[in-house]
């Protein structure tokens, strides 16, 4: 749990949300709704379902983080240094570190019957408003705000963690969207 430099953490996340709003609206939108309604070959979420379900996890997340920083004071603190348990978290859900599978909570299941145009429309939107909160974070102190995760609300992370796992979250099911349309071979 080293501490980063606030500016470039932040500077990194936009990158990596913009790279996921270019692949939903190149990749994914222009799909007809049985492209995006077929589950995938190995019974996994259709590519609407991990939209969905990324959707359902924005609801939360990113109403807490609207907020609280709108009720935060500018704090220009140069510096971010995770929490133990918001670095494991998101190291956890990074595709690229945590390749164990999870059972969702039932709460977050997305349904079946999903109109997919709409689901996309939401996800660009709460992806556009993550990348808001983003640059507003750059002149708050994120090691100070404390948001409750989705499952509890006894528990609170720091900004910058919640900031990472939302991100790190979004790329795994934006990656396991991307899979199914590989193997439906569009």
């Amino acid at each position: 749990m080293k501490p980063t430099e606030k500016k470039a953490l932040l500077n990194s996340l936009e990158e990596k949300v913009e790279r996921h709003l270019k692949a939903v609206i190149t990749e994914f939108q222009n799909l007809p709704a049985s492209a995006l309604l077929k589950t995938s070959p190995d019974g996994g979420w259709s590519i609407a379902q991990c939209l969905d379900h990324l959707n359902g996890y924005g609801d939360h997340y990113l109403r807490e983080i609207k907020e609280r920083i709108d009720k935060s004071e500018n704090d220009e603190q140069p510096i971010f240094k995770s929490s133990w348990l918001g670095q494991y978290f998101t190291e956890m859900m990074d595709p690229d570190s945590g390749k164990r599978k999870f059972t969702t909570f039932k709460n977050h299941i997305p349904k079946k019957d999903l109109d997919p145009n709409k689901v996309i429309a939401e996800f660009i939107h709460q992806q556009e408003d993550l990348l808001g909160y983003l640059r507003k974070g750059k002149s708050k102190n994120l090691n100070s705000i404390r948001i409750p995760i989705s499952i509890t609300k006894w528990i609170r992370l720091k900004l910058g963690d919640v900031f990472q796992f939302v991100i790190a979250h979004n790329e795994r099911h934006i990656r396991q969207a991307m899979r199914n349309k590989t193997a439906q071979g569009n």
